[in-house]
């Protein structure tokens, strides 16, 4: 499932697209240039996994400490004078 143009990928999407690549250079029939073309396009997939795991981990962080009573807000670099 492709995923808009406007919309970023899904992590399921991003995954299931990554085990495809991968199941497709596992298989050896895959000449060099279209290896390597797979490659970059795994990496760029990984890289969209680790970002959408990353921001479910903080996420999870700021739940769990609104949960405990310690809520933070985002730091302003602008300050009312």
């Amino acid at each position: 499932m492709e995923a808009k143009p406007d919309q970023p990928l899904s992590f399921e999407d991003a995954l299931n697209q990554l085990e495809t690549i991968v199941e497709t250079m596992e298989s050896g029939d895959v000449p060099l240039a279209e290896l390597l073309a797979k490659f970059e396009a795994g990496n760029k997939l990984l890289k969209v996994c680790e970002s959408r795991l990353k921001d479910a981990e903080m996420k999870i962080e700021l739940l769990k400490k609104q949960k405990d009573g310690v809520a933070f807000t985002a730091f302003s670099a602008e300050r009312e004078r």
